[in-house]
């Protein structure tokens, strides 16, 4: 090579003694010298370097005769290599840190090594410790192995000591290239050291003057429209360039999200609701060979950071398998915990199992040997808990009433076990005032005849989940007697007082009919919300539904609830409650429900629209959609529509596989499945149908509108936004 330029990045070196990833910008000193390769050395080093690249092969350990030569730490420096003050290349400059390593098998080898050395002899020798250090550096396409003979005098040969460091100057690399830098002795007696860093492009670099390359390149600039965020592209007229967001996930490829070819200038606005924090923007011109810039702007955005969030969904798999879909990589640890029957907190089961680092989009599994409804997922931050799914209620049935046992196994065969309650972990032993104390000698007995289920096992301890059904049937029995009792005491007495005993036949059936009203059935109503006067008609619906009686769920009347829980798990848990007390989820169709039933049959790949904060019916689409393809809706959903809102060909084929009704005309029968088997006879349905009907009338007659008007859907994504 000629004579040329150096641009010397000094401040912005990089060393590592252990695999470790670097990168950085740094400021620019400029300095003419000579461009050919050279290696600095350390005092009392000499250092010769072989012609030609040789074999990247480090090849087996193997173990060192005595003292041996070599790298403890590597060093890098970015500099500029410039044939002109205009024309320069991106380089790195890699230092080696030596030392000596290992110890004389024979003090005689020793005793030979120093008196060969001795300055005061008569003909001392010239002896000296030599090894061949490689030097490996990879940037995609391309790989260089140099090979380094490097010496040291037998002076300063000290085991355990630095010796000092020779500097290779230096391999030539691409802009925005991740490169990786090994080195290691030949034959080798170590493990080879390696440093990755990532190199700056054309905006992370003082010099770009210095670069032709990034000449022409597009500049791009973030700035924020209200809570949407603007890219504006300043480039010249007509200068046509490529566009891509991707998400870069550190667990995986690249996921591209959008791309386009454009022409200059452009500016692009991203919904808010788009930002996640892997979201990234490269741009290049379209030429060849041309020099691409990504940048990540919105890696600490809070609002991208509670986006990914929203957007991370855990998936049922078989057995016990499970995953965590998100767009970006999550810092977060998931858990199992199990959830009592009663409701109150999940208690963790850590320890005895231990947390795992959650992988998004990949499958996962928990080491438990069977699986069990109340077992739960907890994923969390290390500032607080950010989701919980009862991922197996679906397929293994819903909650149980078990206790679940934690055995603790001891170094010598001897073992506890204490039962977990919200209080902690009872003994089983003990005197404490909880049901697992009371019950702890039949819950002993129970795991010692195999009528618990274990659910866990190894060296430290086993889970064990004993039912607790028939100590429940015990105490009702007592109870039911004491009752019978009661009721025999008072037959007695009402003989003997014959007068008032129509007053109290008639208190008794008002008892009764309270009574009833209070098992009354669930159901949980979910719509759209297309406008105000539809939802005043949802309202009068729920209120006319809950006279007959029935115990009514709409999110109309849960708004704070929503507001603090999010519409998708305020549906979970509705749903969860409803279908556990043997209720009935109602969806009725109007033109907007329509509608967004269809895009998601007919883009289901698609990522989710933004809708208001409380549309529970779109959010439980990715939940109610599942039901109706594999078959699990029947017995559980009905449908419904208002004849004079929507024609009766309208509600999509897949959700006819339940009795969708028409409203008002077919009322009684619509009634007589929402409260199934305790649905008064015909005469009296009849009455109560006519009853829902005259209050529905006032708020049907406001919210009619033309058979075909079917609510549009609503639009999202960056080529939305694009304009000139």
């Amino acid at each position: 090579m000629g004579r040329g330029q150096e641009l010397d990045l000094s401040s912005s070196g990089r060393d590592s003694k252990k695999g470790e990833r670097v990168g950085g910008r740094g400021n620019v000193r400029f300095r003419s010298m000579n461009s050919d390769l050279s290696l600095p050395l350390s005092q009392g080093l000499s250092c010769h370097l072989w012609d030609g690249d040789v074999l990247c092969l480090p090849g087996s350990l193997v173990s060192a005769p005595g003292p041996v030569l070599v790298p403890t730490r590597l060093q890098t420096e970015l500099v500029l290599r410039c044939h002109e003050e205009t024309d320069c290349d991106l380089c790195v400059r890699v230092a080696v840190h030596l030392a000596v390593h290992g110890y004389w098998e024979d003090p005689e080898d020793e005793e030979k090594f120093r008196r060969a050395a001795d300055p005061e002899l008569e003909e001392p020798r010239n002896a000296s410790l030599q090894a061949h250090i490689v030097l490996s550096f990879q940037a995609y396409p391309t790989a260089h192995c140099v090979l380094l003979e490097v010496q040291v005098p037998a002076a300063l040969v000290q085991p355990g000591q630095s010796v000092g460091s020779i500097v290779f100057d230096c391999f030539e690399a691409a802009l925005g290239a991740e490169v990786q830098i090994w080195s290691y002795t030949q034959p080798r007696y170590q493990k080879e050291l390696n440093l990755t860093q990532q190199l700056p492009d054309c905006r992370g670099l003082e010099v770009q003057d210095n670069i032709q390359s990034c000449w022409a390149l597009p500049w791009l600039n973030v700035s924020a429209d209200g809570e949407d965020v603007r890219l504006v592209l300043d480039v010249s007229e007509e200068q046509h360039f490529g566009l891509s967001l991707y998400w870069n996930q550190d667990q995986g490829p690249i996921k591209p999200w959008w791309h386009s070819n454009l022409t200059g200038p452009q500016t692009i606005t991203l919904n808010h609701t788009d930002l996640v924090p892997c979201l990234c923007i490269q741009v290049w011109p379209l030429e060849p060979d041309s020099v691409r810039t990504s940048i990540c702007p919105f890696r600490e955005d809070p609002r991208a950071h509670r986006n990914l969030w929203r957007a991370a969904r855990l998936h049922l798999l078989p057995s016990r398998g499970w995953r965590l879909d998100a767009p970006c990589s999550l810092p977060a640890e998931a858990t199992l915990c199990w959830q009592a029957l009663d409701g109150g907190p999940c208690l963790p089961l850590v320890p005895p199992l231990p947390r795992e680092n959650v992988t998004v989009n990949k499958v996962l599994e928990f080491p438990l040997r069977k699986g069990h409804p109340n077992v739960c997922v907890q994923v969390s931050t290390w500032e607080k808990l950010q989701m919980q799914e009862c991922l197996w209620a679906d397929s293994l049935g819903p909650l149980k009433d078990d206790m679940l046992l934690v055995e603790t196994r001891g170094p010598q065969d001897n073992g506890s076990l204490c039962a977990l309650e919200p209080s902690g972990c009872t003994p089983l032993l003990s005197r404490a005032s909880t049901r697992a104390a009371r019950l702890g000698e039949q819950l002993l007995q129970d795991v010692q005849s195999g009528q618990c289920l274990q659910l866990w096992d190894s060296d430290l301890g086993a889970l064990w989940a004993c039912p607790m059904d028939k100590y429940i049937h015990q105490r009702w029995a007592l109870v039911w007697l004491a009752c019978l009792l009661l009721a025999a005491v008072l037959f007695l007495l009402l003989l003997l007082k014959m007068n008032p005993v129509k007053g109290w036949l008639r208190l008794l059936k008002e008892n009764i009919r309270a009574g009833a009203a209070s098992r009354s059935r669930a159901a949980l109503l979910l719509y759209s919300a297309d406008d105000a006067s539809f939802e005043r008609l949802v309202g009068a619906l729920a209120s006319a539904l809950c006279q007959l009686p029935l115990r009514v769920a709409v999110d109309l009347w849960s708004r704070r609830d929503l507001s603090a829980q999010g519409a998708l798990a305020w549906f979970h848990a509705q749903r969860r409650q409803t279908l556990q007390e043997g209720g009935v989820v109602v969806l009725l169709f109007s033109p907007g429900a329509v509608a967004l039933c269809r895009e998601w049959l007919q883009d289901a790949t698609s990522a989710p629209r933004a809708h208001g904060p409380h549309d529970a019916f779109a959010a439980s689409l990715s939940c109610v959609l599942p039901d109706f393809l594999q078959g699990r809706a029947p017995g559980r959903y009905v449908g419904a529509y208002f004849d004079k809102l929507l024609p009766a060909d309208a509600v999509p084929a897949l959700f006819r596989s339940v009795p969708v009704f028409s409203l008002p005309s077919q009322l009684p029968d619509f009634l007589g499945i929402l409260q199934g088997p305790a649905a008064p006879r015909s005469r009296r349905l009849a009455e109560r149908a006519e009853q829902v009907s005259r209050a529905l009338q006032p708020a049907l007659d406001s919210c009619f509108r033309p058979p075909g008007a079917l609510g549009t859907g609503r639009g999202m994504g960056p080529e939305a936004g694009v304009r000139t």
